[in-house]
């Protein structure tokens, strides 16, 4: 088990993801919210995910059924993480905010069509 530290924009917002098998299952979404954010999101267990700084400057964006939960550092505004809609024993975590990671060097991302709600 590997733990990697991501963060917001400015700090406000630190996070740890234990990762079984380094980062895997990249995948984007198309649902309306993540296609506009345009993030590479990757998957842990809820307690595979904690965050260990800035649980106040976190806000929750939620629509539709409510069942997912996205979270933004009230500073930046940048997507940390989410409990997803398809697999609410899951978060979902921003790859761009973990440390030591460039996304753009990341190839082979699954697309998951999340406007229709069939999810990878």
């Amino acid at each position: 088990m590997e733990t990697k530290k991501g963060n917001c924009h400015c700090g406000a917002v630190e996070f740890e993801v234990d990762l079984a098998n380094g980062l895997e299952n990249l995948r984007r979404c198309n649902c309306s919210l993540c296609r506009r954010k345009g993030s590479i999101i990757a998957s842990v267990p809820i307690a595979g995910l904690r965050v260990v700084k800035g649980a106040d400057m976190l806000t929750l964006y939620q629509w539709n059924t409510n069942t997912a939960k996205h979270y933004f550092c009230k500073v930046c505004g940048i997507y940390t993480h989410h409990q997803r809609r398809s697999n609410p024993t899951q978060f979902g975590f921003n790859v761009a905010c973990i440390e030591g990671v460039d996304p753009f060097q990341l190839t082979g991302i699954a697309v998951g069509d999340g406007a229709s709600q069939t999810l990878l």
